[in-house]
């Protein structure tokens, strides 16, 4: 983080400054480090306190002060204010959060690209982040940080050296990109499909559309949009926007396609990239073809800021995929298991179990699968969709976890699955011990869910298994 004068910070906040800063002139203060987590906090400082449904940090911040912190943002006036130190009142902490980082992006000059769509962004971030390292220095989302906290916390990591941030936005809710793209001001934009996660919240697909095109909201007017050709929804945009769209997807009128899309097994997948009369080929070390939409958007991306072919070319070869999305590895026993399991929805369940039917090794193929969380009336549908299409899958055994996972269960049996080769649970220690009994050596397994089902665990367990 580059320094902010403490006066521009309350300014920024819309905040009101208490102080017992004995007469320092507020022109000379600096904030060079913040954190919304008094545990990290440290000599000069600023505490923002947030308040959730279980916790205030506003109770945290006298522990901030003595922990060094030379300021705290408040709600509250109630708060005793130690010599040398300054409490700022602001109306919403979270808020205030934004606004802050808002602010604090408009210091830069430098290209932000603004990631988002129901399955993929966070695949479709690194991929990107991959190619444009090859050339500049990025600053690109950690984990999770997607959210009204996350994107403000990862935008006060921007520093000079920095040339470009690649910026993945997640929501839930109405607004929540609007915000999000009001922090970012994205000079390009990529949606990587409209499928039907949160539908529980945002009613039907084309309220996620809506929902997801709030992106366009504070974008650079000179700027770009990049969207999935081949989804239905994002193709109604074309002609609707302000801004020029290039369209990317395996059909030949995209803007730019692949073609001659060859899987390579646990290697990953090689394909040809085609553009006006270009054509090259790539090589994605990644598993399931939907990663060839993540490099199709990634090389679009690097063409349109001039990179060279060969760059573009190595940062998909140097991709990394980050934890629990399609990491293969191979346990104590000898199985290999594929790790999907920090998301789930009706999609990428699909997309998931394709990788699993179609590579070639691995003795037999196992499918762990865990609910599906927040798609509302459409869950029941949703889950026994994946079952009917998992029964066509000729896999060698389904486990499922939770309520909502049972209708894959039965939906699978239904298809035509021998039912005794299906398993299902409530309990993830149940599930792990019949697992435990049933794999062998070779066997590939496959465990994906929502996030709240914690299935990690029970890939941890077998991963230790001998």
């Amino acid at each position: 983080m580059e320094a902010i004068k403490i006066n521009e910070l309350i300014s920024a906040v819309k905040g009101t400054l208490i102080n017992n800063l004995n007469n320092i002139d507020d022109n000379e203060i600096i904030i060079t480090n913040l954190s919304t987590d008094s545990r990290n906090i440290g000599a000069g400082d600023l505490f923002i306190p947030l308040v959730g449904d279980k916790y205030d940090g506003h109770d945290f911040i006298p522990v901030a002060f003595e922990k060094g912190a030379s300021f705290c943002l408040s709600q509250r006036r109630d708060i005793k204010v130690p010599e040398g130190k300054g409490l700022i009142i602001v109306a919403d902490t979270k808020q205030a959060l934004m606004d802050l980082a808002s602010y604090y992006r408009s210091c830069f000059s430098i290209p932000v690209i603004a990631v988002t769509g129901s399955v993929g962004k966070t695949s479709t971030k690194d991929m990107i982040t991959s190619v444009l390292k090859q050339e500049y220095k990025v600053l690109s989302t950690k984990g999770n940080f997607n959210n009204e906290i996350g994107v403000p916390l990862t935008i006060f990591n921007l520093s000079k050296e920095h040339e470009i941030a690649v910026i993945e936005m997640g929501m839930n809710h109405f607004g929540e990109i609007h915000n999000l793209s009001k922090i970012a001001k994205p000079d390009m934009a990529v949606i990587t499909n409209i499928g039907t996660s949160h539908i529980e919240n945002l009613g039907s697909k084309e309220g996620i559309l809506k929902a997801k095109s709030e992106i366009f909201d504070y974008m650079n007017k000179e700027g770009k949009v990049f969207l999935n050709g081949d989804d239905d929804l994002l193709k109604t945009l074309k002609n609707k926007l302000s801004f020029p769209i290039c369209y990317f997807g395996f059909e030949d009128n995209n803007d730019i396609y692949a073609k001659n899309i060859e899987q390579k097994g646990l290697e990953g997948i090689n394909a040809s990239i085609v553009w006006d009369s270009n054509e090259i080929l790539i090589k994605i070390p990644s598993l399931g073809k939907h990663m060839v939409y993540n490099a199709l958007v990634a090389v679009a991306i690097g063409l349109e800021l001039g990179m060279t072919i060969e760059s573009i070319k190595e940062g998909i070869k140097k991709y990394h995929a980050s934890k629990m999305r399609m990491n293969i590895s191979k346990t104590k026993k000898g199985n290999y298991i594929i790790n999907d399991a920090y998301n789930a929805s009706p999609q990428s369940m699909k997309a998931a179990l394709d990788v699993l039917s179609e590579l070639k090794e691995g003795k037999r193929k196992i499918a762990v699968l865990g609910d599906m969380l927040e798609l509302g009336s459409y869950s029941k549908q949703a889950h026994e969709e994946v079952g009917y299409y998992l029964a066509k899958k000729s896999l060698d055994y389904l486990f499922t976890l939770g309520e909502e996972a049972k209708n894959i269960s039965q939906a699978a049996i239904d298809g035509g699955m021998d039912k005794e080769k299906v398993f299902a649970f409530l309990d993830q220690e149940e599930l792990f011990n019949k697992l435990n009994t049933i794999i062998d050596t070779k066997d590939m397994i496959l465990f994906k869910a929502s996030r709240g089902m914690y299935l990690e665990k029970t890939v941890e367990k077998i991963e230790e298994v001998k």
